[in-house]
This record gives structure tokens, sequence and C-alpha cells, in this order.
């Protein structure tokens, strides 16, 4: 059973980079466009500059993972991109989930709660 809708075209991906606000750390870059929805759409993106298929398809994972585990969280209506930068090769899973609340509360769509 899938657990959150997901940014598959390409087109998709374009309109939220172009029309998108956009906050990075270390690790992640996030954009965030409004879609007028009642549910988030999440696209990850992990350049072959991070790594080989294994490092790419690990910190996929780990994305997935934290967002559905933090998915209630987020606030609703949203087009959320995350970027893997080079410096997530080594990134382990609190790292990953601590990148993406840190983020998602710089673009002011997560709400604070006590975790």
């Amino acid at each position: 059973m899938k657990q959150f809708l997901s940014l598959k075209k390409n087109k998709d991906f374009q309109h939220v980079y172009q029309n998108g606000a956009s906050k990075a750390n270390r690790h992640l870059v996030m954009y965030v466009l409004h879609n007028g929805s009642k549910e988030n759409r999440l696209g990850i993106s992990v350049s072959k500059k991070v790594g080989n298929s294994v490092v790419r398809h690990r910190i996929t994972r780990l994305i997935k993972e934290n967002y559905r585990l933090e998915k209630d969280g987020f606030e609703k209506g949203f087009d959320i991109i995350y970027i893997a930068r080079p410096a997530a090769k080594e990134i382990s899973f609190a790292q990953v989930k601590a990148s993406m609340i840190h983020l998602a509360k710089l673009n002011t769509i997560f709400r604070q709660e006590d975790q």
C-alpha cells in the first residue's frame, strides 16, 4: 500500500524548481510549493555526483522512510522536493531526520511539536 504521493514527472519537478521556495543545509536542499490539494507530494533527487547507485538508492530510502514517519508533522497541500548534496554520502538515519525537519521548519511547513 502506498504511504504517500510522489512527484514523478519532469514537468512537475521543473514547476516546483521554478516557482517554489528553497532552503538548504549541509546535507539536503528542499524546494516547497503550495499545490492546492489536501495531500503532500514528495520528490527526491540524488545525482550521480553523490555516489554510485547503491549510495544513491540508500539516501533515497532514508529520505522516504523519514518522511513516512514524520509526514503527520508536515502541513498539508505542498509539493516537496528533497535534493541530496554530496555531503549526504555518509549520512545516518538520525542525521537525515534532523536535516529534513530543519529544512521543513525553515520553510514553515512543519508543525512545532515535542519530538
